[in-house]
């Protein structure tokens, strides 16, 4: 069983699903852009790009930046999901 940063990254990723957004890890290098990513449309669909080579806790941040963007209030999230995203506001 992994982390609970690790367990917290792929709730966060099933919940970025739910919401329509296609998630992809790229490798960004850092010559290319310092970005740990970020949320972007491509041809009218939300993707969430990923920096591979950014650290955990800042994919999660990404992540939960990019969710935050959505209405959450009528779509079901792990209440531990749930209560870790209103605490990071």
């Amino acid at each position: 069983m992994g982390s609970k940063n690790e367990i917290l990254l792929d709730q966060l990723i099933e919940l970025a699903l739910k919401l329509g957004i296609k998630v992809r890890e790229e490798k960004i290098s850092s010559e290319e852009s310092p970005s740990s990513g970020g949320l972007c449309r491509l041809k009218g669909e939300y993707v969430l790009i990923l920096n591979s080579q950014t650290a955990l806790e800042e994919k999660i941040r990404v992540i939960a930046e990019a969710v935050k963007t959505f209405p959450l209030r009528d779509i079901y999230i792990r209440p531990a999901v749930r209560q870790w995203l209103e605490r990071s506001e």
